[in-house]
């Protein structure tokens, strides 16, 4: 036993977690303080109806942390700055959420003085990994509990243990593991499980409720979004409700297939209506504000942003140096996007930026030239073709 023990375990009050307030406080005896960091997937009465289940679990203490601003100006930002989609998919919509949510479970168990922290992860997946290189490197003399990956359980296995404990809350109602944040819903279930089938309409916590079509007009400023149809605000508040706008037409479903920390390929569904907008409309306005080598340059570090983000590799100082670059990058990206929503999809209109790099007086693609004589074109092409017309020279034979 470990009586007056401190523990603290990062609570969300799904299955897992709520098992793991069960046997740390009933069977082994920790004094066991629950903490839910929101980052965005939890409304007011969400948290009430979570703390109160947390009392049942037997936890001595409960406390709600409201990361969304966190999590925007800490990960999100960096996102759209680099139009981050995890193998041209994924939005990264849960996964960023662990590095906020470890981080601040990691300073509040510091300052209660806990020995123990804890978390539902399973053995199989990426949270794992997440959370504990985050807690391993803030806080090395905190020892972390993971009673579901130590003991191998199964859900049903878990099921079984809460009822003989006197915790019967309909756990088999959902089918599906629903993950809910700022940036994207992930969705989880037998489907996902398999290479073939597709999640089912009701598995997606947003359903169609809009017909026809719908021009928004998205503002950003140095690559935030400030702005929905004019609405000046807050960017994680412009981010709430773009969704609220686009989930209703049923948009950003998709599913993922990558390549997990632990090495094994993963499937996982989500829904991110406004990531996904966000993304694509903030990229078209860097085509047309961005010089060229700007846009080649991040496209390779962005990608490099979001993979090392997903594999829990925050806190190491390369990610500051990647974050400088993304922020220096958007000094010019600033203007109205217009996108058009419709049932399952959305189309990008256009953009207006008094830095669109296509109001240049040089003249119109292909159309007319103010800049240039056509020797000087002549004498430009001969010139760039010298290394094409050398190699074949050389190489006639081949």
């Amino acid at each position: 036993m470990n009586n007056n023990k401190k523990l603290v375990i990062a609570y969300s009050g799904g299955l897992d977690t709520s098992y793991c307030a069960v046997y740390l406080s009933q069977d082994l005896g920790y004094e066991v303080h629950a903490l839910c960091v929101n980052t965005g997937g939890f409304t007011q009465e969400d948290l009430k109806t979570i703390e109160s289940n947390a009392y049942k679990m037997g936890v001595s203490t409960f406390k709600a942390i409201d990361a969304v601003s966190t999590f925007y100006d800490k990960v999100v930002k960096y996102l759209i700055y680099g139009n981050v989609l995890k193998n041209n998919t994924y939005p990264l919509s849960v996964s960023a959420e662990r590095i906020v949510q470890a981080i601040e479970i990691i300073e509040y168990a510091k300052t209660i003085d806990a020995q123990f922290i804890a978390h539902g992860s399973t053995g199989a997946g990426n949270d794992q990994v997440r959370f504990d290189m985050i807690f391993q490197t803030l806080a090395p003399h905190i020892e972390i509990i993971t009673p579901i990956r130590d003991g191998k359980l199964s859900r049903k296995q878990e099921i079984d243990y809460l009822i003989e404990n006197g915790i019967a809350m309909s756990w088999e109602k959902s089918q599906y593991s629903v993950n809910k944040g700022l940036w994207g819903t992930s969705v989880g279930g037998a489907e996902t499980l398999t290479s073939l089938k597709a999640l089912p309409e009701e598995a997606y916590p947003s359903q169609l409720q809009k017909e026809g079509k719908e021009q928004v007009k998205l503002t950003f400023k140095k690559g935030e979004l400030i702005a929905v149809n004019g609405k000046e605000q807050s960017s994680e508040l412009a981010i709430q409700q773009l969704n609220d706008l686009a989930s209703s037409y049923a948009i950003g479903r998709d599913i993922h297939v990558g390549d997990t920390i632990v090495g094994m390929k993963g499937r996982v569904g989500f829904e991110a209506a406004a990531a996904l907008i966000t993304i694509k409309a903030h990229h078209l306005l860097e085509k047309h504000t961005l010089t060229k080598w700007q846009l080649q340059h991040k496209d390779y570090l962005s990608s490099f942003y979001g993979m090392h983000l997903h594999e829990g590799q925050y806190l190491d100082p390369v990610m500051r140096d990647m974050e400088a670059f993304l922020e220096s990058s958007q000094a010019k990206v600033t203007g109205d996007v217009y996108v058009t929503l419709q049932p399952y999809h959305f189309t990008l209109d256009g953009i207006e930026s008094v830095n669109d790099l296509m109001n240049a007086k040089f003249g119109t693609y292909g159309e007319e030239n103010k800049a240039w004589t056509a020797s000087e074109a002549k004498g430009f092409i001969k010139i760039i073709g010298n290394s094409n017309k050398i190699y074949n020279q050389i190489h006639q034979e081949s």
